[in-house]
């Protein structure tokens, strides 16, 4: 295409962009609160040496990165998908946003197969459930998301994430999409999400199986246990699902037309999804919102320790590995996540 072309996708004509800032300004507000305001009872939790709260606080870490850099992402829609602050700060915003996605996706199948093991073989998994072996699953797991994506970065060139044709001075939003970056969509697609989302549903299906044949569990720790399971699908689904499912129909199409210039059949089509996968976008920017939410306001036992924590500094015993050992029947109602 050349610079005197019509552009594929006329993103300037979208009415969208109020919308989209005012998405990330509440991701923004409320994410930066639920996660300063949880931070004391997590660190606590990890301070002796919790295996949930290590995973709650690289979650936490993670969130808070791609928090600092929202404004960046209010802006660039303020100016109607104008980036307008140079390709490296594209790139690196770029960076935080989808490291973060993949960070929270992985870390979210550690918490999950984590629960699924507690529950399964309590005596057998006891023994090697320690919080050496949570730090080093989220080490790994920040190690091999960001390594994946640095390498992308430099073998993008940063020509992928910022569009400057035209003067349309655009951010992660290139149209027609390159051969190279559909392929790596399917991949991610697979192994960033189908699969994760496979390993969720298992870990949890066996845990609402085991959960409901215990006799030394209370219908209340039940039903919490299931609203729990539920939630961390269903949460997953919403602010994952649609994004790539939208980037895999937007790769297929793309494969699948050869006819890339402008008004042809795969522009039009890519027009016409513009609106919609910006949405998807937007709505994968909640999980820093939802993550502090869903694992430590939803839980009884966090609750307590947060008003502890909020009125004095107390040391709270944590028993968050309830369903090991010999009492693994007398459950803790409040660690059941």
């Amino acid at each position: 295409m050349n610079a005197t072309d019509p552009p594929c996708v006329k993103i300037e004509d979208s009415s969208i962009s109020d919308f989209l800032m005012s998405v990330y300004i509440l991701a923004f507000i409320f994410g930066l609160i639920f996660n300063v305001v949880t931070f004391c009872p997590i660190l606590q939790q990890v301070r002796q040496q919790n295996v949930l709260g290590i995973f709650l606080l690289s979650l936490s870490v993670s969130d808070m990165l791609f928090i600092f850099t929202m404004p960046l992402w209010m802006n660039y829609y303020r100016q109607d998908h104008h980036w307008k602050l140079g390709v490296e700060s594209c790139s690196v915003a770029g960076f935080f946003y989808y490291t973060n996605m993949y960070i929270s996706i992985y870390l979210l199948c550690c918490i999950s197969v984590d629960r699924c093991l507690v529950v399964s073989y309590p005596l057998h998994f006891k023994a090697h459930r320690s919080s050496s072996y949570a730090w080093i699953q989220c080490v790994v797991v920040y190690a091999v998301v960001t390594v994946l994506h640095v390498i992308v970065l430099y073998y993008d060139n940063l020509k992928d994430a910022h569009d400057d044709k035209n003067k349309s001075d655009r951010c992660y939003e290139t149209y027609p999409m390159e051969w190279n970056v559909a392929v790596f969509n399917l991949v991610r697609v697979v192994i960033g999400f189908l699969v994760p989302l496979l390993v969720l549903a298992v870990s949890y299906w066996r845990v609402l199986a085991k959960v409901g044949k215990s006799p030394g569990l209370s219908a209340r720790a039940k039903r919490k246990v299931r609203l729990l399971s539920f939630g961390v699908i269903g949460i997953f689904s919403v602010c994952f699902a649609p994004y790539h499912i939208l980037l895999l129909i937007r790769s297929i199409v793309f494969f699948n037309n050869t006819n890339t210039d402008p008004g042809g059949s795969y522009c039009i089509f890519e027009q016409r999804m513009h609106f919609f996968f910006s949405c998807t976008l937007a709505l994968s920017s909640l999980n820093c919102v939802v993550d502090p939410v869903l694992y430590v306001l939803v839980s009884n036992g966090m609750q307590e320790r947060l008003r502890l924590c909020c009125r004095e500094r107390v040391t709270i015993p944590t028993d968050d590995c309830a369903l090991t050992g010999s009492n693994r029947e007398k459950v803790n109602n409040n660690n059941l996540i």
